[in-house]
């Protein structure tokens, strides 16, 4: 596996500007389980374009979130490859691939992942320190008051409600400008009016930003906000 370092990443992105911004080939994975082995993913290919919105629907179980965390890097697959603005993520080695990711993604957790020790700004401030930015405080301010929650700046996330919470987690993703943003079921915690605030509030930072969104969901009526979408079903594609 092969390093990359902070300043390559701006080259790499550049000369992939006409490539697709994601490509999977024969994406597996498997892992050990009581009778030998289970295929969780079987030789999944496609392609999203630079600023498409894909949804990726399908069964619990079905292998969706395995797929998102294996586009991100978090995990590692069994076969296959993924490329994500020009770049072989599983060429890299593991602090690689999280350079990688402190520069080109976002990620929309369902539990939120906010920590519990930071408030609203310096959760939203996080991604940014650690690029070095020297105004991170500004924009996390900023970003904070695209998803109106300029009054919320100091409260830690214990004293914020399940919407609230993911509007941090929202304004952490979209902060940095990443060209990937992914998000694993981010209304699954909520009732059905806050929901619905989140995805309005997510498609238009999307739209804004210009950036390409992955968005796994059990529900219909936000897969068909997407451009396109795409079907698991038992770990194959659809």
């Amino acid at each position: 596996m092969r390093d990359i370092s902070e300043a390559s990443l701006t080259d790499v992105g550049a000369a992939a500007k006409t490539a697709p911004a994601i490509q999977v080939v024969d994406l597996s994975k498997r892992v050990a389980d009581a009778s030998g082995e289970l295929t969780i993913l079987h030789s999944v290919d496609f392609t999203v374009h630079a600023a498409e919105t894909l949804a990726v629907v399908g069964a619990s179980g079905s292998g969706k979130s395995t797929l998102l965390g294996l586009l991100a890097g978090l995990d590692s697959p069994s076969s296959g490859k993924v490329v994500l603005d020009g770049v072989d993520i599983f060429a890299l080695d593991e602090d690689g691939r999280a350079v990688f990711r402190k520069h080109k993604l976002g990620f929309v957790f369902q539990s939120f992942q906010l920590l519990a020790h930071l408030n609203a700004l310096e959760n939203v401030m996080l991604p940014l320190e650690l690029r070095g930015d020297d105004h991170a405080r500004e924009k996390a301010m900023a970003m904070l008051g695209r998803v109106g929650l300029s009054s919320r700046l100091k409260h830690y996330p214990k004293y914020l409600s399940g919407g609230e919470q993911q509007r941090v987690a929202l304004a952490r993703a979209f902060v940095t400008e990443p060209p990937l943003l992914f998000a694993d079921e981010p209304t699954g915690s909520l009732d059905a009016a806050t929901g619905e605030a989140v995805i309005q509030l997510m498609f238009e930072l999307n739209r804004e930003r210009g950036s390409t969104l992955v968005l796994v969901t059990h529900d219909a009526s936000i897969a068909a906000r997407c451009a396109r979408t795409i079907t698991i079903a038992a770990g194959r594609l659809v």
